[in-house]
């Protein structure tokens, strides 16, 4: 087998790789969390992603603190709905569970 041949059986895509680096190094949830918490105004929209004041997620908690009580009352009410949103875009299950502060 020629050189060329080798280096390109060994070729991966890159999104591959990077995939593999991130599951070596124990990443690959803290950067699919970072990616949900980015994509909440998209998620959510302008008007409830300007009152979330703070946003993590912790043993797949998603902890929102709201600025309106009337907001975060009306969020509450539809926590499942957010919960499966947030699972979609991640595209598995990462958060089960949503406090509200």
């Amino acid at each position: 087998m020629s050189s060329e041949n080798k280096r390109q059986s060994e070729e991966q895509p890159l999104n591959e790789l990077v995939s593999k680096i991130l599951k070596a190094y124990g990443l690959q949830d803290k950067m699919k969390n970072y990616d949900l918490i980015a994509a909440w105004p998209q998620l959510m929209g302008p008007a409830v992603a300007k009152r979330t004041t703070d946003i993590r997620i912790e043993n797949q908690v998603l902890y929102l603190k709201i600025d309106s009580s009337v907001m975060r009352d009306e969020l509450f009410h539809g926590k499942q709905i957010i919960i499966e949103r947030c699972n979609q875009h991640a595209k598995e299950i990462i958060i089960r569970d949503i406090w509200f502060s």
